[in-house]
């Protein structure tokens, strides 16, 4: 299980997080001793860190730069300054991400979600991924379906790789696009329909049509019979 730490002083915004976290089936670790907190990161060992910058003692700028001298783990500053002088700090120090408060918890669970795809998805433990008879190699970039095998665009394969990892559920057009293009702002609704559209044609190459269902106001989802 992917463990998240959350190193933030309101301990609202901290539980809130922490429960909606768990929900998704992560580990979350809650940092309540400030003074300690290395001491607590590599006890915990975290796949990816939630800083805030304003926190006693030292603020997060100093705490991202100490977990970059021993870790490169993901770090997503969370913050209500949101300046552009300390977003631009924040990744000056490491930072990955940097969300503004308040926000929304489904858009930071996404963001939380790609982030972890894109560091850890490429161990050989992950890149192999199945649905039913189909295979999704995501070091090749391929999707096979008994002896055929058809080769995925990047686009593609980011659309494929989260429909499998969610494939019990219906994955929101909000989550693709941030997925896409780490945003579900200033892209065009239509572009990603031309790229769903675009899969579902290569998809029907290996003899399987309706792979990907479409339900209004819910999203995308797997189904193959």
């Amino acid at each position: 299980m992917q463990k998240i730490m959350i190193i933030e002083d309101d301990e609202i915004i901290s539980m809130t997080l922490k429960k909606h976290l768990e929900i998704w089936d992560y580990e979350v670790c809650v940092i309540k001793d400030f003074k300690h907190i290395m001491e607590q990161f590599q006890d915990v060992q975290p796949t990816l860190v939630l800083l805030d910058i304003s926190l006693p003692y030292y603020n997060g700028y100093y705490w991202c730069q100490e977990i970059r001298k021993i870790s490169e783990i993901p770090i997503i500053f969370i913050s209500s300054t949101n300046e552009n002088m300390n977003i631009v700090m924040a990744m000056n120090m490491g930072a990955d991400d940097f969300i503004n408060k308040p926000f929304d918890l489904n858009v930071l669970t996404a963001k939380v979600q790609a982030i972890l795809r894109r560091t850890y998805s490429f161990s050989k433990q992950f890149h192999i991924i199945t649905y039913k008879e189909l295979t999704l190699n995501v070091l090749e970039a391929t999707l096979s379906y008994h002896e055929h095998t058809i080769e995925l665009t990047k686009n593609e394969l980011k659309i494929l790789q989260l429909l499998f990892e969610r494939k019990e559920n219906f994955v929101s057009r909000e989550d693709l696009m941030i997925e896409l293009w780490q945003s579900d702002q200033f892209i065009d609704d239509n572009t990603l329909s031309v790229n769903m559209n675009r899969l579902r044609k290569k998809v029907e190459e290996l003899g399987i049509d309706s792979l990907i269902q479409t339900k209004k106001g819910l999203g995308y989802k797997l189904f193959y019979e």
